[in-house]
């Protein structure tokens, strides 16, 4: 079970493991209640908004925008089909807490989308699944049919006058559809690529209809604010960072998984509850947020809280929770070498500046990595990174240039020592091999 320690769980607590996904085990937890309370209380669209509101709930997709606001933007007087959308098109590197929320708590997501859709008058739900995870889409659909059977989704839900329809949607493991408007064009059957902004989701979604999308954790959050109601969630994290978060520990640590942690809990902690570095060797960087984020060097990380407000102080963004852990045998230059690979692999290729400055940048940093770099060709990724970031419909174009340019910010040195003596500053006996890829001519 990828799912480890708590500290005052949410989402994870009373889980049971695999066999624990079930509704019977589900409404056994307290599942639904919060649905048939609104539904039977008289609890209005606005009652449901304002005490997500109170909770600070942040979107735990990666860019924390507050979900109360989120919904507030959609319009209540649209006389058509609104339309909500879960992302768990989870692609970053690093990120696996969705998967296991689909896994192990799938219940949980449906009742939060059900939810959701009250408050914004939704009348269809699409869960949008990562191609990669065929199973996980197999449990959501089991989930799913309890959950119709038992009255939970479909026509006048529990004898009220809600409807709401749920389906999950297949994706086929582009990154790039974790971008909400690329999501939404693959659901069409379209190629997925992102939709120019504005106009919003909100105004002009999916099939052209009003649109909310919020990530797979987010969801599954909604009922237990509103059974342990908005402040008491908020009060489990720390001012303006509400509640609990999934966090994605991997790499140099000994018991690598899901760990679940009020915002606000020190770095050190969360690696201590990971049984320390592996090998008992020494912390030499992390990336906070998914590999998208800029990566923080041992001696900032250790001074941090897991929180939005003091990673980004940090220098880096909390992302989507994941914790690449890295200690004193990896070369970092091999490390940007593959990420930088990845992220030319996955650029659609609609804007220039990301289909083309991807692809320099990859082939720079792996000319560095191969002994032949040259003096000048750290100021050149300045350059080259500096004409994508910003300058493209999506994000990617920034979540390839940011490590990129944070990397060359902490550890130029070992960048410098590559280019002049061509080999790399850990030594080769004691170095993370890391994994092989197809390598593009420098």
């Amino acid at each position: 079970m990828a799912m480890m320690g708590a500290i005052n769980p949410v989402l994870m607590a009373g889980l049971k493991g695999d066999d624990g996904w079930s509704l019977k085990d589900y409404v056994a937890r307290g599942g639904y209640e919060q649905l048939k309370r609104i539904l039977q209380s008289g609890m209005t669209q606005e009652d449901v908004i304002s005490e997500v509101k109170k909770s600070v709930l942040r979107g735990r997709g990666g860019a924390g925008f507050p979900t109360g606001l989120k919904w507030s933007f959609m319009p209540r007087s649209f006389p058509g089909d609104k339309y909500i959308v879960c992302n768990t098109d989870e692609g970053e590197p690093g990120t696996f807490k969705d998967r296991d929320i689909m896994r192990y708590n799938p219940h949980a997501v449906i009742e939060g989308m059900a939810i959701a859709a009250f408050a914004m008058g939704a009348t269809r739900g699409y869960n949008y699944v990562h191609g990669e995870i065929w199973e996980i889409y197999q449990r959501f659909e089991a989930a799913l049919d309890e959950a119709r059977a038992a009255g939970f989704i479909g026509q006048n839900i529990l004898g009220s006058n809600f409807s709401f329809e749920l389906f999950a949607h297949h994706g086929y493991g582009a990154y790039i559809c974790g971008e909400e408007t690329a999501l939404l064009e693959s659901i069409e059957g379209k190629k997925g690529q992102p939709r120019f902004k504005p106009p919003f989701p909100a105004s002009f979604g999916l099939y052209g209809k009003p649109t909310t999308i919020n990530n797979t954790e987010t969801f599954a959050s909604i009922p237990f604010i509103l059974n342990m109601g908005g402040e008491e969630f908020l009060n489990l994290g720390k001012p303006n960072n509400g509640g609990t978060k999934l966090f994605s520990v991997s790499g140099h640590v000994n018991r690598p998984g899901n760990y679940e942690i009020p915002l606000g809990t020190p770095f050190a902690t969360l690696l201590e509850m990971c049984g320390g570095m592996r090998g008992g060797r020494k912390l030499k960087a992390v990336i906070p947020g998914g590999s998208s984020a800029p990566i923080m060097p041992a001696e900032v990380i250790m001074d941090c809280t897991m929180d939005y407000d003091s990673i980004s102080k940090g220098g880096s963004m909390l992302g989507s929770g994941a914790v690449i852990v890295m200690d004193e045998t990896v070369c970092m230059v091999k490390a940007l070498e593959r990420l930088s690979f990845f992220y030319h692999e996955e650029s659609c290729g609609q804007c220039t500046p990301c289909r083309e400055g991807t692809a320099w940048m990859y082939k720079v940093v792996h000319r560095i990595e191969n002994g032949l770099g040259k003096p000048e060709d750290l100021d050149l990724l300045n350059s080259v990174l500096g004409n994508i970031a910003g300058r493209t419909i999506c994000a990617h174009g920034d979540a390839a240039a940011f490590p990129v340019q944070s990397f060359i910010k902490h550890f130029r040195s070992e960048f410098e020592y590559h280019i002049e003596h061509k080999t790399c500053l850990v030594p080769k006996d004691v170095q993370w091999a890391g994994s092989g890829f197809h390598k593009i001519p420098a």
